[in-house]
């Protein structure tokens, strides 16, 4: 079943422009160690940003919330698997919406996709929820 569906679109331009005047203020405040580290390694730096940051936007939309409620920036963050795809990992408070959104018997799964078209980034997040083996089929 679909917990929660979110979707966000961010101009490239403008988190290179918040990269150049608020440099490691913005990227520690927004950002994990992890997502810095794949943007800092890309050509297009700032394209690897907007992606994510509109991954969060999206994140929190699809959370329920939006950004607020407590939800941090760096509760969500975007890594890559070796295959290249990327994946959503929530922590602190994002977790814990999650955790309620989520029913007995089911696990949440968080799908991202990340696209770029310059000067244009999008995401789009669903959150499924998925039986666990061995639960009751349906939620009473």
């Amino acid at each position: 079943m679909i917990l929660g569906i979110g979707t966000d679109l961010a101009n490239i331009e403008r988190i290179a422009g918040t990269l150049d005047r608020f440099g490691d203020r913005f990227r520690t405040r927004v950002f994990t160690e992890t997502e810095q580290r794949k943007a800092e390694r890309r050509a297009d730096i700032a394209g690897t940003y907007a992606k994510r940051w509109a991954a969060k936007e999206a994140c929190s939309k699809a959370l329920g919330t939006g950004l607020r409620m407590g939800i941090a920036w760096r509760d969500m963050a975007v890594r890559n698997i070796d295959t290249g795809q990327p994946v959503m990992e929530v922590t602190g408070w994002a977790a814990r919406r999650l955790a309620e959104l989520t029913p007995p018997g089911y696990a949440a799964v968080i799908h991202v996709s990340l696209t770029d078209d310059h000067p244009w980034a999008q995401a789009f997040v669903v959150i499924e929820a998925r039986p666990v083996a061995g639960a009751p089929d349906r939620v009473t």
